[in-house]
């Protein structure tokens, strides 16, 4: 690892992880960093376009470059050119709106939103991140995968979002196995009060899952018995339509009855 790079890495990371703008001494002290050390990189992140610099208040935050890399990487992802069109489809059939997402460590990132078909004012949610653990997003994606990943997660520290986020290892285990049972995940106010989620992940032609698609709205719509079977199986079926464009075998497409255990190696 070159420590430099890592270094940079890290500034760049702090800056899109929640404060607007932060200083050199806040930077520093986030990453243990010395001032001068941290001055120098951000310099040159700087001159690369990646951070800018606030001439009034001395602040940094990113810079026009992270968004052209960031455009760069959703023209890239197959998964999201492939569900895009069955998102849309989706969204018209449901009514309701439509996210893609891929795990990025601890959390996952929304790479494609499909608006819900109406008028109401919506806002864009590409590269929203959110825990993995608090959304039906996330839960789809790590119940397929193998034990081994799923239980360095579960492991890990795991923050609460509201008072209904499961935080206890035993409790997310168990959910998890439910939704492996099931074929997907549902949300029931976990990462803010009054919003839900039902997804299902979406899995390559290896049969790892790469990312998941689900509708999110509000729970008392969404989760409401009649709503919930229908959209469930709405999600599953568009889940696995993707799953098919990327090659999946019919076996590995999300079907409840192969479990992770069942997957091959990856």
């Amino acid at each position: 690892m070159i420590q430099s790079v890592d270094r940079a890495a890290r500034i760049l990371h702090e800056l899109g992880s929640g404060s607007p703008t932060l200083g050199v001494t806040e930077i520093g002290a986030r990453l243990d960093l010395a001032k001068p050390t941290v001055h120098g990189l951000l310099r040159t992140l700087e001159q690369s376009g990646l951070v800018s610099q606030d001439v009034a208040t001395g602040r940094y935050s990113l810079g026009p470059r992270v968004l052209q890399l960031g455009n760069a990487y959703l023209a890239g992802s197959e998964l999201r050119s492939r569900s895009m069109l069955r998102a849309g489809s989706l969204a018209r059939q449901v009514n309701e709106a439509v996210w893609v997402s891929v795990l990025v460590d601890d959390a996952v990132m929304v790479v494609h939103h499909e608006f819900r078909p109406d008028d109401a004012v919506q806002i864009l949610e590409v590269g929203a991140t959110i825990p993995w653990h608090a959304c039906a997003l996330g839960q789809a994606i790590v119940a397929a995968m193998p034990a081994p990943e799923v239980e360095a997660l579960v492991a890990a520290p795991l923050r609460a979002l509201t008072g209904r986020t499961r935080t206890a290892p035993d409790a997310v285990r168990k959910a998890l196995a439910a939704v492996a049972d099931k074929g997907f995940a549902v949300e029931n106010q976990e990462a803010n009060v009054g919003d839900g989620g039902i997804a299902a992940a979406i899995f390559d032609h290896g049969g790892r899952a790469v990312g998941s698609m689900g509708v999110v709205g509000p729970a008392e719509r969404l989760l409401q018995r009649q709503a919930r079977s229908k959209l469930s199986r709405a999600v599953v079926d568009t889940a696995r339509a993707v799953s098919r464009d990327l090659g999946a075998s019919r076996g590995l497409q999300g079907d409840p009855r192969v479990t992770h255990r069942d997957r091959p190696p990856r």
